[in-house]
């Protein structure tokens, strides 16, 4: 989830724990943890509601910093037509290993085998053949390109690609951008090594 403006900075500081957004279908998942522009947060609970019967004095209007119902109306984006889901998250404290993961270049041995084991199965287990090391070459050469023109590149479609470089991120291998994606320190010393 990312969050604009004044809600970044809510989010960050605690104050908005509620958020409301139009998906084809829930992107986020109870109980997970999720990186995000204002910081990490945790899932406490994602329903369908429907925008209609949003009440001015609902507290998840508050929690959402929003002046009122038409308010939260006014600002759902993408498809009139898909469902609105209420999404109540907390921020979470503390230094995120994913981040530390992805800040550290040096590899043992033994890690730098346990990584390539990680990324084998990776190849192993996809219906489109081997893609970590293209996906990392290809994110190497074209930092802060949309994620729709690198699936492109690698005649992929596009949600399917951003899938995988999630779980090239969830090894500390990339960073997400406002726009597209950029190799982690841990991942271009992962390259570096092939």
């Amino acid at each position: 989830m990312l969050f604009a403006g004044s809600d970044r900075d809510g989010v960050a500081e605690g104050r908005i724990t509620t958020a409301y957004r139009r998906w084809s279908e829930a992107r986020v998942v109870e109980g997970r943890i999720y990186r995000t522009n204002a910081g990490r947060i945790e899932i406490e609970s994602v329903r369908q509601v429907n925008p209609d019967l949003i009440a001015d004095n609902d507290a998840d209007v508050i929690a959402a910093d929003r002046q009122n119902a038409k308010d939260v109306r006014r600002r759902l984006r993408g498809n009139e037509d898909w469902p609105t889901f209420l999404v109540k998250f907390h921020l979470v404290e503390g230094p995120d290993p994913r981040e530390e993961l992805a800040a550290s270049a040096d590899f043992s041995p033994e890690e730098l085998e346990d990584l390539k084991s990680r990324l084998a199965k990776l190849d192993e287990l996809s219906r489109h053949g081997a893609w970590t090391t293209d996906t990392l070459r290809l994110i190497q050469s074209k930092p802060a390109v949309r994620a729709g023109d690198l699936a492109a590149d690698l005649n992929r479609e596009t949600p399917a690609f951003k899938l995988d470089v999630r779980k090239l991120k969830n090894l500390g291998l990339t960073y997400s951008l406002e726009t597209g994606y950029e190799l982690s320190p841990r991942g271009a010393a992962y390259l570096a090594t092939l």
